[in-house]
């Protein structure tokens, strides 16, 4: 990225100075506004059905939309991708003394007494953003959920927030957006998620440098630097309802911050969103890590990792489209479409979905690799969702050397990219049991043998079929009653897609091997 000069990097302090005396007055929360958020909070809680404690809320159920989606994307888009240097922690590592972004920070930007992560925000413009833009996108990947990252632990809003007056349409693009994402999303029937990261802004996410701006009262509110800690909770709860009152999200994810969230907040949260679904007609998730929420209060979600086996209950995993980073950096490696397609196989034949992290760049532009790399996924769907949306797991998911893949992870598991074959074969079945889906990471060769499925009858009309082609396929029943289907006429040349293919079993009696291998090692939860 060009280096600002020194002129430039001082007009900025001084505007992001006049900037929040300007808005103090107009936007920042007051005692009364705040006092009458948290009524409303408790009003409805009083009057609605799920009450503020565990034992109402664990019988939330999950709602059958969110279990036929597979596939939804989020983008992590804020102040952080400015920088566009190491990843979205940027507004934290900078002020962390001897860092790599420590040092590119001060090399860049000059002394942190005089450039705070606060000066980033007349920067982020998002001058060429477009809502519809992004959505269309979206469309075209598959993906049947999308939204905002609404806060992310930096502390800045992606919407009209009258609590927090660092928000994007008070300061820096001066737009809601994500009114308008929510707008142009739902015009093409996509489902609403917002993500939300700020429960680890008030519990130390900034470093406390002297000199610097995070020492300065002044910010405070940004910097997550509260003398009361009730305030900083109110201010907390109050986000979420600004956000649930005004775009009516269907999900709503939570990052690892919650788990220090005292359980009354966290339940007059959860019983207030739940109480809308009364009111809106629709259902709705809340999704968490590890035990932040106890079971049965949304589901569960792993980051950057997977359950290695089929999980008993709807789970998801949240992953990005790069390695290295969630948000966009200069240098941002990408994984391949390949890979992410095999990621979305194994996770919904394990009883999952997965989130999707797109990194877009800091003036609201994808570059046109990622935008191919999502198109990729969808022309793959295009060919392949019935097999993977509206579907449900089968007895056993998969088969094959791959079979209890964890996924790369970040940290803890290793990052080199997994390797699947034809021999890797994923299940799922369609919801009224009566075809199963074979789904092979690889392109078949030669006869194939589905060695974890037991035929205990091929009716009359029995029949396989790859998915974008009509011919049905010759099959056998073995000695083993396996079925074997032999694929030999399909190749790199004829195949109606890549990455992976699809085989529809229809007409047979199927039960799993006696001998299928069907523990899989624990699930280790990740999270960088």
């Amino acid at each position: 990225m060009h280096r600002p000069s020194r002129k430039t990097v001082t007009l900025l302090a001084v505007l992001t100075f006049i900037a929040a005396l300007a808005i103090t007055s107009s936007a920042s929360a007051d005692d009364a506004y705040m006092a009458k958020q948290l009524a409303e909070i408790d009003k409805v809680n009083a009057a609605g059905r799920w009450e503020t404690n565990w034992d109402s809320l664990t019988k939330h159920e999950i709602p059958e939309w969110f279990q036929d989606s597979k596939l939804g994307i989020y983008a992590h888009w804020g102040v952080y991708s400015v920088p566009a240097f190491g990843n979205e922690w940027y507004p934290r590592r900078m002020y962390e003394p001897k860092g790599a972004v420590h040092e590119h920070h001060l090399a860049t930007w000059g002394p942190l007494s005089k450039f705070g992560y606060k000066d980033f925000i007349p920067m982020f413009t998002a001058e060429k953003f477009d809502a519809e833009a992004w959505a269309e996108l979206y469309e075209l990947a598959g993906a049947k959920f999308a939204g905002p990252v609404a806060e992310h632990h930096d502390g800045y809003s992606m919407w009209a927030s009258r609590v927090n007056r660092w928000n994007a349409k008070d300061t820096g693009p001066k737009r809601d957006i994500t009114g308008e994402l929510v707008k142009a999303l739902r015009k093409r029937g996509i489902k609403i998620i917002t993500s939300f990261h700020h429960g680890f802004n008030i519990q130390g996410y900034y470093p406390v440098v002297e000199g610097a701006d995070t020492a300065d009262p002044a910010y405070g509110d940004l910097y997550g630097k509260f003398d009361d800690e009730k305030v900083a909770l109110d201010r907390w709860i109050i986000k979420l309802k600004e956000v649930i009152d005004a775009y009516q999200p269907d999900q709503i994810w939570f990052d690892f911050g919650l788990a220090k969230i005292p359980d009354d907040y966290k339940q007059r949260m959860a019983a207030y969103y739940y109480n809308h679904e009364a009111t809106w007609g629709k259902p709705v998730i809340i999704t968490r890590k590890g035990t932040h929420l106890p079971e049965g209060v949304g589901a569960l979600d792993i980051e950057r990792g997977k359950m290695t086996g089929m999980g008993k209950q709807l789970w998801q995993t949240d992953d990005s489209v790069a390695t290295n980073s969630w948000c966009y950096v200069e240098g941002l490696q990408l994984k391949t479409s390949e890979e992410l397609v095999h990621e979305l196989i194994d996770i919904v034949a394990k009883n999952g979905v997965l989130l999707l992290n797109v990194a877009p760049k800091a003036d609201g532009t994808f570059l046109e690799d990622q935008r191919e790399q999502l198109k990729a996924i969808g022309d793959w769907l295009k060919v392949n969702g019935e097999a993977i949306y509206a579907t449900r797991p089968w007895k056993f998911h998969g088969e094959g050397p791959q079979l209890f893949d964890r996924g790369r992870g970040l940290g803890k598991i290793k990052q080199d990219q997994v390797k699947f074959t034809a021999k890797d074969i994923r299940y799922t079945q369609s919801k009224c049991g009566k075809m199963l889906y074979a789904i092979l990471l690889g392109l078949p060769t030669e006869k194939l043998t589905l060695t974890a499925v037991r035929v205990n009858k091929a009716g009359d009309g029995a029949k396989v079929t790859l998915l974008g082609r009509d011919a049905a396929l010759p099959f056998e029943v073995n000695a083993k009653k396996q079925l074997v289907v032999d694929a030999s006429a399909v190749n790199a040349g004829n195949a109606p897609c890549t990455f992976a293919y699809s085989l529809k079993l229809e007409g047979f009696d199927l039960d799993i091997q006696p001998d299928a291998v069907v523990e899989a090692p624990k699930t280790e939860m990740v999270h960088d």
